[in-house]
């Protein structure tokens, strides 16, 4: 049973029931979609209110609500933060470590991420002081790039080479390629020099090809076959993306919207997830798309403990079993005629997948069932076999 309903699917279900035909009805729908009728209906009033047919607040009012009252509070941590700082920092002269004001103000309550972000600490660097102390190496490497540092200071002109001599004639026994080391790692170069950027991040890797075209699984959620479509429509092009269960061809979660980013294929992992629940371990097969070698699409996979395997560069057969789910949807949906808006081709996309390709379309690879009907069967077995 799916734990919860994503809000994608919720309204891409109100869409059908607010543009029905003639003689469907409510109940027929809230078959077809394999929801209850009162959910339907409590998905509807929502929407209404949502929209300003009836009275009462929305979900964008809820949220702005909601959104003030966290900005509030992160405000009020801020300026404590920063009373206890000037507090503590004007107590003397010297140079303190901020550190144990962090710890300090996390006793009373207020979060080391926003401490950290109001002092411009690095949240790793505190945590790091944290477990274990200053050791003497460290030490012995902050006085020296104190010492660098006052030497960068009085003479902004100098390179590393002229500041090594001025280090050690302030006692410091040290090379010139351990003052090249500090300067690299702190930015302080001569203001003579050439300019330097900082480099990117890399791009993420892909991963190892784990399905290798055996388009196969022995029960649900063990491999998933990810791929993005497009279509052009009046208003310009639809991007689905879509994630199909190997084990009974079910299409588990999707995600349609006008800009085909990152974030769509991770709105559609987060979809299918939502609807599935326990997918610990699952293989999620894609091809070397940007959306799918993305970081946020990476973490998504690692968040939810989910494999990821990749075809080769340019070839399309290493997910082909995705591939034919697409050529059916642009058979019997996309080319059937040309869409005037995003929104009626939204709409028909959603109710093929739900109405017919789920519970109408049987298939001889599931013994002449239908997805549904599949999954249901195989629930069964397996309750009693426990």
């Amino acid at each position: 049973m799916p734990m919860s309903y994503p809000r994608e699917f919720r309204e891409d279900v109100v869409r059908v029931a607010r543009n029905r035909g003639e003689g469907v009805t409510l109940h027929q729908i809230a078959a077809d979609f394999g929801i209850s009728y009162s959910n339907l209906q409590r998905w509807l009033a929502k929407a209404d209110v949502e929209d300003g047919v009836k009275p009462g607040p929305s979900r964008a009012e809820l949220s702005e609500n909601s959104e003030l009252r966290r900005r509030v509070r992160l405000l009020e941590q801020e300026n404590e933060v920063l009373r206890k700082a000037t507090a503590y920092l004007s107590q003397a002269n010297l140079p303190k470590m901020i550190y144990p004001l962090v710890r300090e103000l996390a006793e009373d309550g207020i979060p080391v991420t926003v401490t950290c972000r109001v002092l411009k600490l690095h949240r790793q660097h505190y945590y790091r002081w944290l477990a274990c102390p200053v050791t003497n190496a460290e030490l012995a490497e902050a006085y020296l790039a104190n010492a660098v540092f006052d030497a960068h200071r009085d003479d902004p002109e100098f390179g590393y080479r002229f500041l090594t001599d001025e280090v050690r004639d302030a006692g410091f026994s040290v090379a010139e390629r351990t003052v090249w080391k500090v300067c690299s790692s702190n930015g302080w170069w001569s203001v003579f020099g050439k300019k330097r950027g900082k480099n990117g991040k890399p791009g993420a890797s892909a991963h190892d090809d784990l399905v290798r075209r055996d388009f196969t699984a022995a029960r649900p959620n063990q491999v998933w076959l990810v791929d993005i479509t497009e279509h052009p429509t009046g208003e310009g092009k639809l991007y689905l993306c879509a994630i199909k269960d190997l084990c009974s061809n079910r299409i588990v979660g999707y995600s349609i919207a006008d800009r085909m980013e990152a974030r769509l294929a991770v709105t559609a992992l987060h979809n299918a997830v939502s609807r599935r629940g326990q997918v610990a371990g699952c293989i999620v097969h894609s091809d070397r798309g940007s959306q799918f070698r993305s970081r946020k699409f990476i973490r998504a996979l690692t968040h939810h403990d989910m494999v990821g395997s990749m075809g080769q560069v340019g070839s399309a057969g290493d997910n082909a079993a995705m591939e034919s789910f697409f050529a059916l949807l642009q058979k019997n949906v996309l080319n059937r005629r040309r869409w005037a808006t995003r929104e009626d081709l939204r709409i028909a996309i959603v109710t093929w997948i739900e109405r017919t390709y789920h519970r109408r379309r049987r298939q001889p690879a599931l013994g002449r069932l239908t997805p549904i009907e599949y999954e249901l069967i195989m629930a069964s077995s397996a309750t009693q076999a426990a």
